[in-house]
Parts: C-alpha cells; structure tokens; sequence
C-alpha cells in the first residue's frame, strides 16, 4: 500500500511563494500519477494539478503560470511550487497518487492534506 505525507504548507503573504512537498511510501512511486488537490472552505474538493509517471503535467486554469508541480522519483516525492500566492490560493492541499492495479484499474491513495493560508 500507499502512503503519503504532505509537507510545507503555512501562512504566506500574497505574492509570496510555498513549496509543498508529498512523500510516498512503497516501491511503485515510478508507476504512479500524481496530483495535488486542494479544498477550499465550503467549496469542493478540486484539481490543482498533475504529473504522469513520465513526467506529462497538468494544471487547472487557475494556476496556470504560478505553481508547477514535479516530481523525484529517486526520493519518492512529488513536490508543488507556488508562486504569486492570492488569497483565493486559501485551502487545503491534498496530494493524491493513482497505482496501477488488478485488471489496470488506478487506486487511489491520499494524503491527510496540509493548510496553505494566504494573507492579503
């Protein structure tokens, strides 16, 4: 099984800048996709962004140009780094991975989310 552990959320000023980190544990990090959600208070769970096994990314529209999201697969971590932070960046962040499965059916496996807090 999967298990993962988000790092470095905080407060931060807006225009300000945070690197998350997602540590996963288990040996078939290299097969899985990764994302980063994030649920804001009061609104649903939504996609930040995504990376492929072989490095393919993914981002929604509203933080296209600001976060990146990266992956290393020698250290198991899949990292997001988010720049020119607004307050609407307010939420909890989840990271998520997708592990190839019986009959190529993707399980899904989160982490327990880190709160990113943007002052204005």
């Amino acid at each position: 099984q999967v298990q993962l552990v988000e790092s470095g959320g905080g407060l931060v000023q807006s225009g300000g800048s945070l690197r998350l980190s997602c540590a996963a544990s288990g040996s078939i990090f290299r097969q899985s996709a990764m994302a980063w959600y994030r649920q804001a208070p009061g609104k649903d769970r939504d996609l930040v962004a995504t990376i492929t096994s072989g490095g393919s990314t993914n981002y929604a529209d509203s933080v296209k140009g600001r976060f990146t999201i990266s992956r290393d697969n020698a250290k198991n971590t899949v990292y997001l780094q988010m720049n020119n932070l607004k307050p609407e960046d307010t939420a909890v962040y989840y990271c998520n991975a997708v592990v190839p499965g019986p009959l190529n059916v993707g399980m899904n496996y989160w982490g327990k989310g880190v709160l990113v807090t943007v002052s204005s």
